[in-house]
């Protein structure tokens, strides 16, 4: 009798679990959501990559190369979201939730635009295409492959003179973006890189002086999956006006959203972040 390979195995059991959340636990909309991702990013990504031998953002470059139109960021924005939709689930922004992004963007008319987490270049792309004449694009990502793929995307779309990749973590850039890249103060900020860096980093933008009376810092996934000390803090502190942008989860029908955080000043008394829970195998932190 042949016996099935463990990844194979391992699939087939994430998939029945996650049916059973979905069906026999419909009201548990956030848990099926988890399910929903964790299904996609631990379990269909590894075999598919394993059974193609490339990975899925290299497919999602080499989708748009073939099928979009070179100096059109309109077309690179439609064929990836395209791809994600139809053929492999991605953690893009996403169409539905884009829409709000470019209606606070135009609102804001940003000069200066600093993004945390590039991945493949989706939202610098969308986001890009929307600055005015001069303005221009930052954009922090951790991961070297995800970089690369930004630049070629950035590029094709006939943005580079708009925006620029920077490769590295958002805690190391941060306090050089001064005096390496030249800004002063930034316009907006749009935050969708490791949600345990919402805070720290948000912090930080304001210890290094690069939020201005004004700053807008759009956040994304503060639903799921989620940024519970980043909302606490922000909505409960006087220096940040907060509002929520209720949407769905990229490419799914997952209840997911947006938070608007307008920086109103320093004159507002500073409060200590929550204290982040333990890791299993930490101590507690000290109160």
């Amino acid at each position: 009798m042949l016996e099935a390979p463990p990844l194979l195995l391992a699939a087939g059991a994430v998939g029945l679990a996650l049916l059973a959340l979905r069906w026999l636990a419909p009201p548990d909309l956030r848990l099926f959501g988890l399910a929903f991702i964790c299904w996609n990013v631990y379990v269909v990504n590894p075999v598919r990559n394993l059974l193609m031998g490339s990975s899925k953002e290299q497919r999602i470059l080499q989708h748009v190369l073939q099928h979009a139109v070179a100096g059109d960021p309109e077309s690179v924005v439609a064929a990836i979201d395209g791809y994600s939709s139809e053929k492999e689930w991605a953690m893009h922004v996403g169409d539905k939730k884009g829409q709000i992004v470019d209606s606070v963007l135009r609102e804001q008319r940003p000069s200066v635009l600093l993004e945390l987490g590039a991945y493949c270049g989706y939202s610098a792309v969308r986001m890009a295409r929307l600055l005015l004449p001069g303005a221009r694009l930052l954009t922090i990502e951790l991961n070297p492959e995800y970089a690369a793929i930004t630049q070629q995307m950035v590029e094709f779309a006939g943005l580079q003179d708009k925006v620029t990749v920077v490769l590295g973590a958002s805690q190391d850039i941060i306090p050089q973006l001064k005096k390496k890249y030249d800004v002063d103060t930034l316009d907006m900020v749009f935050i969708d890189h490791w949600k345990n860096r919402y805070l720290p980093d948000t912090l930080l933008l304001e210890e290094c002086g690069l939020l201005r009376k004004g700053t807008v810092l759009l956040a994304d996934n503060v639903i799921l999956p989620g940024a519970p000390d980043f909302l606490e803090y922000v909505r409960g502190s006087s220096r940040f006006t907060c509002s929520h942008f209720s949407s769905y989860l990229e490419y799914s029908k997952v209840v997911d959203g947006l938070e608007k955080v307008v920086y109103k000043g320093p004159d507002g008394p500073v409060q200590d972040p929550p204290p982040r829970p333990a890791l299993k195998g930490e101590a507690a932190p000290a109160l």
